[in-house]
């Protein structure tokens, strides 16, 4: 089975019965043996009513007790044998399967690391989530193909042949039955595909919007708009609901001719074995065998339906896996070497501009806006921004990555110890943990766990309040301590007091280093060296705080509305409205 830090290798990519292919040769010895193992077991099925039959015609009619022993204990051995067979194949068979399910999920983690910043613009959350909950099952269901499937192919030809040697007509009829099978059968897995396919990108948006639910739920209620969000999710429930049945009805169709065919079939060959039996053209011991080989085929021509069906839903959902890993992430054409020394950021679509080794605090009506230039200053988004004299987009990648971060307030936090959530992949000073600890007023949160910084977070810091996480985020970007940190909104979760002790910490610990802020608040823009305000996502003015608040109406607007809904004061008619369209735009 894969190791877990060992490469998964090159997936196919076009296609999903391609993927599944891939998945196959990527094993080879193993899916061999699951074929050779599966067929020796439904052969050694299929040789049990052959010797049954010997020992009737040879033993039993005739009362030879020697050769009937014999025959007996060549069954018990070969029962015997055939157990031990199964046992190595169901084994065989589930290391096929873990082994596709863990290449799947770590083809997947990886293509979705190395697209980055690229995946949540080119697919939604959901679909990631639905393939590595639901579809990394279905592909590797799927695989059984190898040796089951296998094996029932192998052992219809095996009866035929026995079948062959006792009557030529019974042969003929198992022969010619499967493909009639098939031609009742197909039809309904082409459409069992379709409709599975349609189900299962509505599962996608409907997964997705339910994270969305749940991430923003707590805004939802402020802005009132938790009923009409949970009435859209309702009606798209209830549309995916109607699909399910769909796939369901289909789906059931399958089972029902996977069990029912076969047994209609073989009843056929049964009959047909009891005329010529009772016309006497074949023994007493051949007739025990015919009824022994239905038994035998009952189960593989079942099997083979069944896998139709799971082989079409593994298509699907290697389609889906192929899909994702054809995305590629954005094109990285950078080679020019970045500025030796700290330099200026310039965006020319905003204006900004970034001098570095100061504090600088973007202020928008619009928390979008300053988001956005961020972006662009931190090369997450397409942009003519400079950086010195070369443009931000002609450096290579990862040395952009390596001076430059962007600190998002949604930023994910992995599971761990807090010491790992904040630390990362490296380890960490300890005086330099404490000081980042204490620049974010985190100390509260550290004291606050049974353990401190070896306690126990959970995966997002769903076991820490809003405030918390905002901290903890803020100190694993202190503690990354780059050239040039852009913090999106790092106190809108934060009390008054903790975040003008936020404010004054961050500009001592970050003294000499270029640092960017988003916020509106008065209490991080008095502590700003320069302050930039945007309307409409373009510099209007540029200043120190108190200047701005003297001679700019619209930033002291905007500064003493955010400040007046801090302190809970009547914020005014215009504001009012203005707040009113605010949480109108975020309910849509």
């Amino acid at each position: 089975m894969i190791d877990a830090y060992e490469d998964p290798g090159t997936p196919d990519r076009r296609g999903g019965a391609r993927y599944l292919w891939w998945l196959v040769r990527c094993q080879p010895g193993r899916s061999v043996a699951g074929a050779l193992l599966a067929s020796v077991w439904m052969a050694l099925l299929a040789a049990a009513p052959y010797l049954l039959a010997r020992a009737v015609d040879e033993g039993l009619e005739p009362g030879d007790t020697a050769a009937l022993a014999g025959w007996t204990a060549v069954l018990v051995v070969l029962g015997a044998v055939n157990s031990w067979v199964s046992v190595l194949r169901h084994r065989t068979m589930t290391r096929v399967r873990m082994d596709a399910l863990f290449r799947t999920v770590k083809v997947v983690v990886g293509h979705a690391v190395r697209l980055g910043a690229a995946l949540p613009r080119r697919t939604g959350a959901g679909e990631v989530v639905t393939i590595g909950v639901g579809d990394v099952h279905t592909i590797s269901t799927a695989l059984t193909v190898i040796g089951p499937g296998v094996g029932s192919v192998v052992v219809y030809g095996v009866v035929a042949a026995l079948l062959l040697a006792v009557s030529p007509v019974l042969a003929g009829v198992v022969l010619l039955g499967m493909p009639v099978v098939a031609l009742l059968v197909g039809p309904l897995m082409a459409r069992l595909q379709r409709a599975e396919g349609g189900y299962r990108e509505r599962q996608g948006v409907l997964t997705a919007r339910m994270g969305d639910l749940a991430g923003g739920l707590r805004v939802l209620n402020g802005l009132g708009g938790k009923g009409l969000f949970a009435d859209a999710f309702r009606r798209d429930s209830a549309v995916l609901r109607e699909q399910g049945y769909r796939v369901g009805a289909v789906a059931s169709w399958l089972q029902a001719l996977g069990v029912g065919l076969p047994t209609v079939f073989l009843a056929a060959v049964t009959w047909c074995a009891a005329r010529l039996a009772a016309r006497g053209e074949i023994s007493v011991g051949e007739l025990i065998a015919v009824y022994g080989y239905v038994a035998v085929l009952v189960g593989p021509v079942a099997f083979l339906v069944d896998m139709g069906y799971q082989l079409s839903r593994g298509v699907v959902a290697a389609d889906r896996v192929a899909r994702l890993l054809r995305l590629e992430p954005e094109p990285e054409h950078g080679s020019a070497d970045p500025p030796a020394e700290p330099a200026v950021l310039y965006d020319p679509e905003s204006g900004v501009r970034v001098v570095p080794g100061r504090l600088t605090v973007l202020a928008a009506a619009h928390p979008a806006d300053g988001a956005a230039v961020a972006d662009r200053l931190g090369r997450y988004a397409p942009s003519d921004v400079t950086w010195g004299e070369v443009r931000l987009d002609e450096v290579a990648l990862p040395q952009v990555r390596a001076r430059i971060l962007v600190a998002g307030p949604e930023a994910d936090l992995f599971a761990g110890t807090l010491r790992e959530v904040v630390s990362g992949r490296h380890e960490r000073d300890p005086d330099a943990l404490a000081r980042a600890v204490r620049a974010a007023a985190a100390e509260d949160v550290v004291q606050g766990l049974p353990e401190g910084l070896d306690s126990p977070v959970s995966a997002q810091g769903r076991s820490l309040s809003g405030g918390q996480r905002q901290r903890v985020r803020l100190v694993r970007a202190l503690l990354a301590d780059p050239e040039v940190l852009l913090a999106v909104e790092p106190t809108s979760a934060l009390d008054a007091h903790t975040e003008a002790t936020v404010a004054a910490r961050l500009r001592d610990a970050r003294r000499g280093r270029t640092t960017v802020l988003t916020s509106t608040s008065p209490l991080v823009l008095d502590h700003a060296d320069t302050v930039v305000h945007l309307v409409g996502g373009k510099v209007a003015a540029t200043g120190r705080h108190r200047e701005l608040l003297e001679r700019e109406p619209g930033y002291r607007a905007l500064v003493t509305r955010d400040a007046e809904r801090e302190t809970g004061q009547d914020i005014g008619p215009d504001a009012e409205e203005d707040a009113g369209q605010d949480a109108e735009g975020a309910v849509r």
